[in-house]
């Protein structure tokens, strides 16, 4: 009967921790305590542990560089996840190849075909409003391309992923508001398909419901592009009504300074007849008068954080391609910036 070889995951088993700390002590990182390399190592010995020869083979055509797919290059919490990315990837040593979907699914699946022809050594994606599935990245898994996904995220895809609890922020943007004595709050929302989207319209609902404030579906608006263009134009439509709201909160900064723009053209005072939320803390925010009220949306961390994450694994399958990765669900904090508009 034939041995089994042993695998990062065996020795991450018996030591009672994972194989990313098991990778990590075995290539002497800094960030591992010198007490742990040193069980790591003597357990490796003593389990005859050898680095898989067909990961070795791959990684002798390593490119040293990584892919990422993003909606938009416009929005301001992209070029900051942008910054983040490339800070802690290029500090690692690895190019960065940027590429742009447009929010379009078929476009997204032509940049996830390039990536893979350009043989990068792994991919970031945060997903098009139009991708209902991320099918298409299945590809890159089975030729051990590893995936993390970031902001919009795909929940039954199989990869790491790193987010912020979007329900817990547009809860925080709502009650806000109804502490400032908002009794009808509107809210301008993101498109259906989008997990963030979603996640900020329930956290909203929810916000109302524990207030005893009643929803009212004539109050909610739908964008469908996320731009200042349908905020301003929404949020005409919501100020011109019979009975309209004396706050909104808006899905994305963006949105918000459309709506502080649409107060003003019909001659209300923000905030006195109408008090706006955003969501991103860009600089739009800041730069609007009156000033945008937000929630802070930590884009830089969130690029460093999918950044270290695919490097890990792609350095963790270089060691052993035969041991399964422990994908990780990172979920970073967000916290509200009181502006002028509130």
């Amino acid at each position: 009967m034939h041995k089994n070889r042993t695998t990062l995951k065996d020795i991450a088993e018996k030591l009672g921790t994972t194989i990313t700390t098991v990778s990590k002590a075995l290539k002497d990182y800094p960030d591992i305590s010198d007490k742990t390399k040193q069980a790591v190592k003597k357990l490796a010995k003593e389990l005859n542990y050898q680095p898989d020869s067909r990961a070795l083979a791959l990684r002798r055509n390593k490119s040293n560089s990584i892919g990422v797919i993003i909606p938009e290059v416009v929005h301001f919490f992209f070029s900051t996840v942008i910054a983040g990315i490339m800070t802690y990837a290029e500090g690692k040593g690895y190019r960065v190849l940027i590429t742009l979907s447009n929010n379009q699914l078929s476009l997204e699946k032509k940049q996830a075909n390039l990536l893979f022809n350009t043989k990068v050594d792994g991919v970031l994606v945060s997903l098009a409003n139009e991708s209902k599935s991320a099918a298409h990245f299945d590809l890159l898994k089975e030729y051990g391309i590893p995936v993390v996904m970031f902001d919009k995220v795909n929940k039954l895809f199989e990869c790491s992923k790193v987010k912020i609890d979007d329900r817990l922020g547009a809860y925080t943007a709502t009650q806000h508001l109804i502490d400032k004595g908002c009794k009808r709050i509107a809210h301008i929302r993101g498109p259906r398909h989008p997990l963030n989207s979603k996640a900020r319209f329930d956290g909203y609902k929810a916000a109302l419901k524990d207030h005893n404030i009643e929803f009212c579906p004539e109050l909610v608006k739908e964008c469908k592009e996320v731009t200042l263009k349908e905020g301003h134009d929404f949020a005409i439509e919501l100020l011109e009504a019979k009975h309209p709201p004396d706050g909104i909160f808006a899905v994305t900064d963006q949105v918000g300074v459309g709506a502080i723009q649409a107060a003003h053209q019909l001659g209300l005072n923000v905030p006195k007849q109408l008090k706006v939320v955003g969501f991103s803390d860009s600089q739009i925010a800041q730069i609007i008068r009156p000033a945008l009220t937000t929630i802070h949306q930590p884009g830089f961390e969130i690029g460093q954080m999918a950044a270290q994450l695919l490097i890990e694994e792609i350095e963790i399958r270089e060691a052993d391609s035969e041991s399964p990765i422990d994908f990780s669900q990172v979920i970073l904090d967000t916290y509200l910036i009181e502006r002028e508009s509130t």
